[in-house]
């Protein structure tokens, strides 16, 4: 404690507690040492993922210079649910595999979900669920969920309490061999070959081609080794007039929040789930 005087040992008392721990040491059988060392390592990697200072040295080596350079940080998923969801579009999703494959995929379509008022999200009145947790944590936080009890969908927090973006379409663009192997695994045998176009046109489909888990739920899209965020290097950022706004897909017993116009997605892409004429019209 602050401002107690520590008694310093005497050389015997000194010597005498050396050679207590030499005797431990030699008496210590092989197994046992191996067992230590073994708690010790354990001890000293829990204590690196509990810090988080830690983790972004942990984490350091799976990057590249260039993947530090394009990939987006906290402050692009600083945004209102609507302008991140529009934001998404044309930014390019990326998936780093076990064996260091990387995939890629352009996002193509988005839907906003603003929580709150909005009866059609998940966290509609504000109500906080184990299954929603990530709605509420900051921006940039991944929330996957499980439709029909065997599908997944991959959504990111905004700003807003509760209020998420759902990926809907992405186009692939690195890895395609590999999505339509992981898409093939959940299809019946014997089915067609997938077009590229159809490898991630909705947002289970996605899922399945990139391997989002269930357990990716609550990372940090803006630190996590094995998924992230990157501007597209080959095109321009997506222009008003490229974005269709239409209403959302699936919510029909909302109401008039069904009607809300809060699906966007790139005006003429062919890997778009559903083209609506009528909001293409407007």
């Amino acid at each position: 404690m602050a401002g107690r005087k520590r008694k310093t040992p005497t050389l015997a008392a000194a010597a005498a507690a050396a050679d207590q721990h030499n005797n431990r040491t030699v008496k210590a059988s092989p197994t046992k040492l191996k067992k230590e060392e073994k708690e010790e390592k354990e001890e000293e990697k829990s204590s690196r993922w509990e810090n988080p200072q830690n983790v972004e040295t942990e984490r350091s080596h799976y990057f590249t210079g260039d993947d530090l350079q394009h990939r987006l940080g906290e402050e692009f998923f600083q945004q209102p649910c609507v302008s991140l969801a529009k934001a998404f579009l044309g930014k390019v999703l990326v998936r780093r595999c076990a064996d260091g494959t990387e995939l890629r995929g352009r996002i193509v379509e988005t839907e906003a979900y603003l929580g709150g008022e909005d009866e059609a999200s998940h966290s509609a009145g504000g109500k906080r669920t184990e299954r929603n947790t990530a709605m509420f944590m900051k921006p940039g936080t991944i929330y996957v969920y499980t439709i029909y009890g065997i599908h997944l969908c991959m959504n990111v927090s905004s700003e807003g309490d509760g209020a998420a973006v759902l990926l809907r379409s992405l186009e692939p663009l690195q890895g395609q061999h590999v999505m339509k192997q992981q898409r093939a695994a959940r299809r019946k045998e014997g089915a067609r070959q997938l077009k590229d176009k159809e490898l991630c046109n909705g947002p289970s489909k996605l899922c399945q081609a990139l391997n989002i888990p269930r357990c990716f739920d609550r990372r940090d899209l803006a630190a996590d080794p094995e998924v992230w965020l990157e501007r597209d290097q080959d095109t321009s950022p997506a222009k008003p007039q490229d974005v269709v706004s239409a209403p959302r897909i699936g919510i029909e017993s909302h109401g008039e929040w069904a009607k809300k116009p809060w699906r966007f997605y790139l005006r003429g892409h062919t890997c778009v789930s559903v083209v609506n004429k009528e909001a293409e019209r407007q």
